[in-house]
């Protein structure tokens, strides 16, 4: 069995973080393994989240834990600190595909291009990643472009994402572009491949970024080319969102178990 490591924050609501990062590995049959940078929990008295980072001497030892034996992919999400994202950039193997989720806190664009944490992404992690799996406001970050308001836009974002070292950059398009169709828009270095697919109306999608990032990771552990890794992973987190589920007044998640039927599963019945 294929053994795939997030390294990402906890999301104590199950929807995204490395909660979705497992859910997702475990339905694509690969074992998967979590090394915890940051708790996000959230306040039931108004929605609000609050993050708690680990110290980097625990994220140290669970490195060590995961990596103790061998592992064919690994994703990385949350990682809340410049000194995080260092520590994380020099201890990962070096010879294991590596696809980075630059997730950015905070709900600021501009403010975040010059932030330490977003040079370290792009000096320390991203040179060694095979995929990067940015949305437009990471991309826009990332590129230091602010807000991405077109394609060709994208286009442009995608190029100097890719000037970092990254070997493949995925831009999610979301819905922020065209309320009726998506796009995600893939740059291996030299072409461009377009994934136009329809919005799925439905405020239940906390989590899609995780488990799309997760998909490709647990794809590309199973020795899927990238295109296909990609194009996959789209088709399974479009189920997710189609199946979304209200969890509590706040939030409502994709619902990970989707695209193989996971709610049937070991269904009791007195006919047994």
């Amino acid at each position: 069995m294929k053994k795939v490591v997030t390294i990402a924050g906890s999301d104590a609501t199950g929807g995204g973080g490395l909660e979705a990062d497992l859910k997702t590995f475990q339905e694509f049959g690969t074992f998967g393994l979590a090394a915890i940078t940051s708790i996000v929990n959230l306040d039931p008295n108004d929605g609000t989240h609050h993050l708690y980072s680990l110290s980097e001497e625990l994220i140290q030892e669970q490195l060590a834990s995961v990596f103790a034996g061998p592992i064919e992919a690994i994703k990385t999400g949350l990682l809340p600190s410049k000194e995080i994202i260092e520590l994380v950039s020099a201890r990962i193997p070096k010879n294991i595909p590596l696809i980075a989720d630059p997730v950015i806190g905070g709900k600021g664009t501009q403010d975040f291009i010059q932030n330490d944490q977003v040079r370290a992404l792009r000096e320390s992690l991203l040179p060694q990643a095979l995929i990067t799996t940015p949305n437009l406001r990471e991309a826009g970050i990332l590129s230091e472009m602010g807000e991405l308001t077109s394609e060709k836009h994208m286009q442009e974002a995608a190029k100097k994402i890719a000037l970092f070292g990254v070997q493949h950059v995925v831009i999610k398009g979301g819905a922020r572009l065209d309320t009726k169709q998506t796009l995600d828009l893939h740059y291996d270095g030299r072409n461009f491949q377009r994934y136009p697919h329809p919005v799925i109306a439905t405020p239940y999608n906390h989590g899609a970024g995780c488990t799309f990032a997760a998909a490709i990771t647990a794809a590309i552990a199973k020795n899927c080319p990238v295109e296909q890794a990609i194009k996959l992973a789209i088709d399974f987190v479009q189920v997710a969102i189609a199946m979304g589920e209200k969890i509590n007044p706040y939030v409502g998640h994709v619902w990970h178990g989707a695209y193989t039927h996971g709610e049937k599963r070991l269904e009791y019945s007195d006919e047994q």
